[in-house]
């Protein structure tokens, strides 16, 4: 009897052990499926953390996107010209031999009053024309002061002695615009305003006359922007307003609205030999923008309202495909397809993929992307 009791007894020992292992295992599996849904809920395949102190290295920016004007866009190539009144021809004051003060290139700044370059007579015939114009006037005058006391006793006649008058203050005006800019050196030919040189007409050594261009100097003041626009457009040209442009050499894109600049003229017609019609604006030159060089123009028209549009740095480019980085936390970001519409150089109209209260990276985008190339998430993994 007592065998019986301990084998039943040991029997219900062994059931009960075997009951909390099972209660045990189960419990740890739902533990285990529960942390594992809650991992699936937390974290996308499509999901890029970027930590917040990274982000901030890196210069992240974002924005959050919504509807607003946007003006209408054409968008063609033009052409920064002078502005009238910016571009100086600078002549020679005397014929002579061309010695240039210092070394002048296109570029090259210069002061109100500095000295460009010199005329020399040296070895021309005739001698130097500054001396020779002095001469001329102490002859003069002196012809005409011999003349006074002979009109008075009426030997030389009134019409004689006016003409005599004109002649040394003709001599005498010819001298004093050549005297003050004469030195040994030869005559000095001086900027007659502060600007930079554009071109350089004349070679050292070489022989100039009287009013012969020498260099063009350009006050780089105001500027001029020039956009040639297809004749297809025509209709749509009493709305522009105005322009942002974008220059090949520093990529900056420009706004006419901050630069004091305003529209001159819109062309009624196309002109002689060229497919396209001339819409000229006028600005101030506050960037270091190169005059003569070419230029990708935005035409900004009539506004439309409840666009959404982001900034151009906002997006990249994938094989001819457009995508935006949203900011879904602090850390987390999702790469988003766009399609896109018209661009004014600045911000770019987006058509769909985004939505108001949307927020997106407006700089630093490409760092973004490098995290999510660079597999910054590591794999989740769950311990005991």
């Amino acid at each position: 009897m007592k065998k019986i009791y301990f084998l039943m007894g040991a029997w219900a020992v062994s059931a009960l052990i075997a009951c909390h292992h099972h209660n045990h295992e189960e419990q740890h599996s739902h533990e285990t499926k529960a942390e594992a849904g809650h991992d699936e809920h937390a974290h996308h395949d499509d999901e890029i953390i970027l930590p917040e102190k990274k982000a901030s290295t890196a210069g992240i920016v974002t924005e959050t996107v919504k509807p607003d004007t946007f003006r209408r866009i054409i968008k063609t190539g033009g052409q920064i010209l002078a502005a009238p009144g910016e571009e100086i021809t600078v002549a020679a004051t005397t014929a002579g031999i061309v010695r240039f003060a210092r070394t002048l290139t296109a570029g090259t700044h210069t002061a109100h009053g500095n000295i460009l370059l010199h005329l020399t007579a040296d070895r021309i015939e005739g001698g130097d024309p500054t001396e020779r114009a002095r001469i001329t006037y102490q002859n003069a005058r002196k012809e005409y002061e011999r003349a006074l006391p002979l009109a008075e006793k009426q030997i030389v006649t009134q019409k004689e002695l006016e003409n005599l008058k004109a002649a040394s203050e003709n001599a005498r005006i010819a001298y004093e615009a050549l005297a003050p800019s004469h030195s040994r050196q030869g005559t000095a030919i001086a900027a007659p305003a502060a600007g930079y040189v554009k071109t350089i007409l004349v070679k050292e050594g070489e022989y100039v006359t009287t009013g012969q261009p020498l260099l063009t100097l350009t006050k780089n003041r105001r500027l001029q922007l020039r956009a040639d626009v297809s004749e297809r457009h025509y209709n749509a040209l009493s709305q522009i307003s105005s322009a942002h442009f974008r220059t090949p050499y520093d990529n900056s894109v420009y706004a006419l609205e901050k630069m004091h600049g305003h529209l001159l003229s819109v062309g009624k017609s196309q002109e002689k030999n060229s497919p396209y019609i001339p819409v000229v604006f006028e600005f101030d030159n506050t960037g270091n923008i190169v005059e003569g060089g070419f230029a990708e123009v935005f035409l900004t028209g009539d506004a439309r309202t409840n666009v959404i549009t982001v900034p151009v740095s906002a997006l990249t480019e994938e094989q001819g495909l457009y995508f935006v980085y949203l900011q879904e936390d602090k850390e987390i970001y999702r790469k988003q397809e766009v399609k896109t519409g018209a661009d004014d150089g600045l911000r770019i109209e987006i058509l769909t993929g985004l939505k108001p209260g949307d927020r997106i990276v407006t700089q630093g985008a490409y760092h973004v992307k490098l995290a999510s190339a660079s597999n910054i998430i590591p794999a989740h993994t769950h311990s005991h």
